[in-house]
């Protein structure tokens, strides 16, 4: 019987198994029995088809949901409530026409923006300058155009570096120059070789003159310095540094270049690509050369140095001479002149110290005071997080400052130096990468928030105020534990002040300007218009990641436009 059990089984078992007899029914397909309710029966469902638009976006989540569960555990996120979160998310419009593809910033475009920065304020006198008999750079054989140029700017006496190193630099010496920082090394050595390269012109990819500096900040300086000099002396020079564009630069140098001012991690680069030669190197000129030591330029320095072309005129100038630098004097200067006007310590008359014991739980307060006194202040910390926090804090404190550190890009580094500059922005917070090379007028006091690791990071940080005859303060906030180590570098750096027991509200606060911050914090879109007052420029589409756009917003789908020949490509509809 059809349906019934096929085994021996016990009554009970057997008419649970069994089941009721029915007679097959005909169909087109063969033989089949009816439902056992006598329903018809159900036909299967099509499956839907998806539109290229949903095949798309179920591809983006399947590649999100790859990338998820890493984000999820390095987030913290439970993975149950991102799902929940991600059924409940709303559905993006693939049709809407004003929706707009993020525009991804060329790397190319940032170097050149890097490369216009804002150069520091000058106020050259109106009308016709006339030299006077007691100019001092006509004294020491400048030529008249470059004197002329100088006295437009109000500067008509040389500081002691200049007077004693010009006159042997321009009798083509070796010059060996030690001064401190801010005492006007960049026109003793730039006067002179100006002069000697003037009615001279250089050839392609071949500069005759390389200054040769450790960071960007100070090429930047010493080229803002040199400009207007060589430009009055018909003389062309280029920048060379790394966070610029290489376009630019190569092709200055196709060009022809007669001064190059660079840092040597570029040049190296450059001299690989062979977009130039130091075989007709005239004068070859190290600023800062001690730095380079410290950074570990001296294999690059070294290798710059033989490539230039033998027989030519040297200049170095540095704070000190050791780490390195006096063999490279002993190698590639030849019977040089030494001129030594300052020693390695802080001798300066018009600059003050102020080493400040104070407890932890004082710093933030204190910082914040000092920070809201009238005029410019640099401030230093260590790291580069530290930097950003304490520029942070001070904002929320109502005082304006920004940070300047290497981990910032070029052009974001140059729009902060402009800031500071112009007065926008009165107070930066830096690491020790601004602490040389960036010349600054008016930084009436620095702060050290955090101590510097030795004598010599302490003169160059102080040497961003009290220049050139200016009066300034360096004050150093010296936790218990660090008195001693302070106590020592004080003494290697020639200081007599010693830590003293400072409170909020001390006499020595005032004396410094000090005053209570006004509490209410700096509003970010404020700021960021007073950093970069410039309009934001428009981004325009044009051609994106996989081609333009029509007028509804949409992407072209591929085989949608006719190719050269007229014909659609294939799989394309045909109307």
């Amino acid at each position: 019987m059809v349906g019934s059990a096929t085994r021996t089984s016990p009554p009970e078992k057997l008419a649970l198994t069994a089941r009721p007899s029915v007679s097959p029914v005909q169909t087109p397909c063969g033989l089949a029995f009816p439902h056992e309710r006598d329903e018809p029966p159900v036909p299967p469902k099509k499956k839907a088809r998806w539109t290229a638009a949903q095949k798309a976006e179920a591809r983006k989540r399947r590649a999100r949901a790859a990338s998820a569960p890493e984000r999820k555990r390095s987030a913290g996120r439970p993975e149950r409530e991102d799902r929940r979160r991600s059924q409940h998310r709303r559905p993006r419009r693939e049709d809407s026409g004003t929706r707009r593809a993020p525009v991804t910033p060329d790397p190319e475009e940032q170097r050149k923006a890097a490369d216009t920065w804002t150069k520091a304020e000058r106020r050259p006198s109106s009308g016709r300058v006339t030299v006077t008999e007691d100019n001092g750079f006509a004294a020491l054989g400048v030529p008249p155009v470059l004197v002329e140029r100088l006295a437009r700017d109000g500067i008509t006496t040389p500081f002691a570096i200049q007077e004693a190193a010009i006159p042997d630099a321009l009798a083509g010496k070796d010059v060996l120059g030690r001064g401190r920082t801010g005492s006007g090394k960049t026109l003793a050595f730039g006067l002179p070789l100006l002069a000697r390269l003037a009615g001279g012109r250089s050839g392609r990819r071949a500069p005759r003159a390389l200054v040769l500096v450790p960071t960007r900040e100070l090429a930047m300086q010493v080229s803002d310095a040199l400009e207007p000099l060589a430009h009055v002396s018909g003389i062309r020079h280029k920048l060379v540094a790394g966070g610029l564009s290489y376009t630019s630069q190569i092709g200055a140098l196709d060009r022809g270049v007669d001064v190059l001012v660079a840092t040597p991690g570029r040049l190296v680069d450059l001299l690989d690509r062979g977009a130039l030669t130091l075989g007709e190197i005239e004068v070859a000129v190290l600023d800062e050369a001690d730095h380079m030591a410290d950074m570990g330029f001296l294999p690059s320095v070294t290798r710059i140095l033989d490539e230039c072309a033998p027989g030519g005129q040297r200049l170095l100038f540095s704070a000190t001479l050791d780490r390195g630098v006096g063999d490279l004097v002993e190698t590639y200067l030849s019977d040089p002149v030494t001129h030594s006007t300052d020693d390695a310590t802080a001798s300066v008359t018009t600059m003050e110290h102020h080493l400040l014991l104070i407890d932890p739980q004082h710093k933030k307060e204190l910082t914040a005071r000092i920070a809201a006194r009238p005029g410019r202040s640099v401030l230093f910390a260590r790291t580069k997080l530290g930097s950003e926090r304490i520029a942070r804090q001070l904002r929320e404190a109502g005082v304006p400052a920004a940070a300047l550190h290497g981990g910032l890009t070029q052009s974001v580094r140059n729009t902060v130096i402009g800031a500071f500059r112009t007065g926008r922005i009165p107070v930066l917070v830096a690491t020790d990468v601004a602490a040389r090379g960036i010349h600054v007028d008016d930084v009436s006091l620095v702060l050290q928030i955090d101590p510097p690791a030795d004598h010599k990071d302490y003169l160059h940080r102080a040497g961003r105020t009290a220049r050139a005859g200016h009066e300034g303060a360096v004050v150093t906030l010296v936790l218990p534990h660090q008195r001693g180590e302070v106590t020592r570098m004080a003494e290697s750096a020639g200081i007599e002040e010693r830590p003293s027991r400072t409170a909020p509200g001390d006499p020595v606060l005032r004396e410094l300007g000090a005053r209570e911050p006004s509490g209410e914090p700096v509003d970010e879109r404020e700021f960021k218009a007073l950093v970069d007052p410039r309009p934001a420029r428009r981004q325009h589409g044009g051609r994106g990641a996989r081609g333009p756009r029509d007028r509804g917003g949409d992407r072209r789908r591929r085989g949608d436009a006719p190719r050269r020949g007229g014909r659609p490509r294939q799989g394309a509809q045909r109307d």
